[in-house]
């Protein structure tokens, strides 16, 4: 199982890269595997606000459907255009090219209400 210690995680199997009032968020490594192969990706809209905990994309795997929750509130500034044509890139590479999208952070004091890699891999059990 990775799990990166440079990250930060939502208890709903999110991840986030802060970088300045940046974040860059995902599905954990350990989320993917549970899914199985994802086949698409719901984005809401570039421009979005949203605040923490509410939905922010949705994933259709073979097995379920499983809604992403932002762990920060914020403003989607970008998102992955290439799960439009490529969803298994969350299942091949969850930290790396399968990001789902990047916010611009509107309260950096919420990244202290998330686990780190440590509390992560407690809560799924390793």
């Amino acid at each position: 199982m990775d799990i990166r210690e440079n990250l930060k995680y939502t208890q709903d199997h999110e991840w986030i890269n802060v970088n300045g009032n940046v974040g860059v968020i995902g599905l954990t490594d350990y989320a993917q595997k549970e899914l199985g192969d994802i086949v698409y990706v719901d984005i809401k809209p570039i421009g979005t606000e949203l605040k923490k905990g509410e939905v922010f994309s949705t994933i259709e795997a073979v097995k379920t459907v499983a809604d992403c929750y932002m762990p920060m509130s914020g403003k989607i500034i970008e998102k992955n255009e290439k799960l439009s044509t490529n969803p298994e890139l969350i299942n091949k590479d969850p930290y790396g090219e399968g990001w789902i999208v990047k916010i611009e952070i509107k309260n950096l004091q919420e990244l202290d209400e998330l686990l780190n890699a440590e509390d992560y891999k407690k809560l799924i059990g390793l």
